[in-house]
């Protein structure tokens, strides 16, 4: 504190630009290294377009395989370019995690940077979890049912490359926020505005809510595949129901 309570608010700015400088320099270079293993980067990001998919070989399901088109003369290539960044994004994000919090720790009391730790970290882990949840399950499930579904067998399918990878990335987004409901409900239980027995009592409420988050995550009418997507999700609030009484325990 006392090192943070010298500096002068321009010396603040330099670290600050510093800071911001390492970051995007950290992830760029990430990006171009992903950009560079083009051949295994797509060899995952469209790994989920057929049958054989891991999933699809351990649930055992029909062959089938989605036809990707490009439409765009730039498209693939800005694709390629998209797909990088987020890559390097994602594998920089320790380091840029890292970079972020010494910058703010100095400021903080020796109890708020254990705290500040502890929620970083596991907001960062969840939100990894979520992504990988939605790759390994929620995107390969809405991938099969909405590009294979057909109002007639004179219709194909051929689906843009753009629209795969865009649905995938907003996807990813999505189940990354959802799974930050334990680390939510913690906050909220610290500082008093959140309650076991209030999430005990409106339990049938939420199973209500999840089903229809699952449902406007995978849009299909398949019954067994919402109830796959909304089992994590379901057990992310049983899990801040514990959360949350065990903070109440400590608060009394």
């Amino acid at each position: 504190m006392a090192d943070s309570e010298e500096m002068t608010f321009w010396e603040h700015l330099d670290v600050f630009r510093s800071s911001i400088i390492k970051m995007l320099v950290a992830t760029v270079a990430a990006g171009i290294i992903a950009f560079l293993l083009k051949e295994p980067l797509f060899r995952i990001v469209l790994a989920p377009q057929d049958s054989n998919f891991f999933l699809w070989q351990w649930v055992g399901v029909e062959p089938f395989k989605i036809q990707l088109i490009n439409t765009g003369l730039a498209e693939q290539f800005l694709i390629h370019m998209k797909v990088a960044l987020v890559t390097g994004l994602i594998v920089a994000s320790p380091y840029v995690l890292y970079i972020l919090f010494s910058f703010v720790s100095p400021a903080l009391y020796e109890n708020e940077r254990r705290y500040s730790v502890r929620i970083t970290l596991s907001a960062y882990l969840m939100f990894l979890l979520g992504v990988a949840v939605n790759y390994f399950l929620v995107f390969p499930l809405t991938v099969r049912f909405l590009g294979t579904y057909q109002v007639n067998n004179s219709v194909e399918n051929m689906l843009t490359i753009s629209s795969y990878v865009d649905t995938l990335l907003m996807l990813s987004l999505m189940m990354g926020v959802v799974f930050e409901l334990p680390v939510l409900s913690w906050l909220l239980a610290k500082f008093g505005l959140l309650r076991r027995e209030w999430m005990v009592s409106y339990r049938k409420h939420a199973f209500v809510a999840i089903l229809i988050v699952a449902a406007v995550i995978t849009p299909t009418s398949d019954i067994f595949t919402l109830l796959i997507v909304s089992l994590p999700i379901w057990l992310l609030y049983e899990c801040s129901i514990f959360i949350v009484g065990r903070v109440q325990k400590k608060n009394e």
